[in-house]
């Protein structure tokens, strides 16, 4: 429901003209999406948004892309709460027919595009659901049979699930985004994306939006199969990771990894950081391993139930979590502010997944620190990872004071702030920064394969 408050108007929210930048306040957008703009913050568009923005609004179709972090998700979305603002529906409205569909690879990047989008949406009266994999199916179906929906952020196996049991009726969308292409053709979900195409509006009587952070060939037929006439923008950095994002490599041997990893925690006395690791039983093991040492830990994989992970992430985006483990399954999508350092505790076989995972920290103008640990196990794969990035990792061996055998560290009481160490000792980059997060339950379904763990290795 929009806010009953009628009393905000454009004055409140001034955005000076800035040479070589562009405002939102120069698309002409619905008040309404503006004043959602103005609570979110939102002041400039990124050059993705800016470049995008100029032609879908003008209801051309796009395929954007990007490196993680600069801004897809709200283009989309933009373009999407005000062509509905606009163009308002006259006829009568049934359950279960929404007017932009939003399709994304995993449960986590669908949920938050489900967030950002009732954030833009808040004053605006627009209907915002989503339908994912992993959550509480019956409780989805009574959703859509009662509800009215204008935006709908779904994954693909629980989509087709509804339209194959006629909960769902695509051919009233307007307008339909695909985001992460790549990743849904790395997942296998091409095949299921082509059958959720055929439902919608031929082409001609929809606008589609395809965004990507990388795009393969094979991606790239696909969209110009999907789109019309398409406006093709691609915003290359200067280099594939951000420059915001400190890079560092840590040669050591496998049985010195648990100990580095402990002490960077400890003694860097970071408050904030993700772990990453190629497998769940790797991520299980560390996050025990932490736990009995005293450090608040916890981790998500593709055998942790989607509940139970939304509660972890929020638990860790509150500062309740100090140590967030993951496996790929949290690479992409997930926006946690304050992350200071992301730990790849393996080196991933993927490139993609190491600009992904590191994209986790120096977000929104912040800086961070990406810290690698290279074995005799994974070592080769730097050669590969530096031609992927276009940069020289720095290789550095630890500090001996990073190898000792791990003190167990006395959980702070509730209410209690740790004694904060001195700096300039055995840190890669001191954080003193505050973190901002939930625990468990969840019904299964048939969608477990909306999991990005579907390439993940055992």
């Amino acid at each position: 429901m929009p806010n009953s408050d009628n009393s905000w108007s454009l004055d409140q929210f001034q955005v000076e003209p800035k040479e070589g930048e562009t405002r939102f306040h120069d698309f002409d957008l619905a008040p309404a999406l503006m004043r959602g703009i103005a609570e979110q913050g939102f002041k400039y568009c990124t050059p993705i948004q800016a470049q995008v923005l100029s032609h879908t609004l003008a209801g051309a179709d796009a395929i954007g892309r990007a490196q993680t972090g600069t801004g897809k998700t709200a283009a989309f979305l933009i373009t999407i709460i005000d062509d509905l603002l606009r163009h308002p529906l006259e006829v009568k409205r049934y359950a279960g027919e929404p007017r932009a569909l939003i399709v994304a690879p995993t449960r986590e990047l669908a949920l938050q595009i489900e967030k950002d989008a009732r954030a833009l949406c808040k004053y605006t009266g627009l209907r915002v659901m989503s339908v994912v994999g992993g959550m509480n199916f019956n409780r989805q179906q009574e959703r859509l049979q009662k509800s009215v929906v204008d935006i709908l952020v779904a994954t693909p196996g629980r989509l087709l699930d509804f339209c194959t049991r006629r909960d769902l009726w695509l051919d009233r969308v307007e307008v339909l985004v695909l985001d992460e292409a790549d990743r849904m053709l790395d997942m296998g979900f091409i095949p299921d994306v082509k059958r959720i195409v055929r439902h919608t509006p031929v082409s001609q009587y929809r606008q589609t939006l395809l965004f990507s952070a990388t795009f393969s060939q094979d991606v790239m037929n696909l969209a110009k199969r999907w789109t019309q006439d398409a406006e093709v923008v691609e915003i290359e950095p200067t280099q594939v990771t951000t420059e915001s994002v400190e890079q560092m490599v840590y040669i050591i041997e496998t049985s010195q990894k648990y100990n580095l990893l402990h002490n960077l925690i400890v003694k860097g006395d970071l408050d904030k950081v993700m772990v990453f690791a190629n497998r769940r039983d790797i991520t299980r093991r560390l996050c025990e391993k932490l736990q009995k040492k005293g450090i608040n830990a916890a981790m998500i994989s593709g055998d942790v139930p989607q509940n139970q992970r939304l509660k972890t992430l929020e638990r860790f985006r509150s500062g309740r979590v100090r140590v967030l483990i993951a496996t790929d399954v949290a690479g992409r999508g997930i926006h946690i502010d304050g992350v200071s350092h992301v730990v790849n505790y393996n080196l991933p076989d993927d490139p993609e997944d190491y600009v992904h995972r590191i994209g986790r920290t120096g977000r929104a103008g912040a800086t961070g620190t990406s810290v690698s640990f290279a074995c005799e196990d994974d070592a080769f794969l730097l050669p590969e990872l530096e031609k992927a990035i276009g940069m020289k990792l720095e290789c550095i061996y630890p500090p001996a004071e990073l190898l000792d055998e791990p003190e167990p560290v006395r959980p702070a009481k509730p209410g209690e702030q740790r004694e904060r160490k001195q700096p300039g000792k055995a840190s890669p980059n001191e954080s003193g920064r505050q973190p901002e997060g939930g625990q468990a339950d969840t019904t299964a379904t048939r969608d477990s394969r909306d999991e990005s763990t579907r390439n993940q290795p055992e």
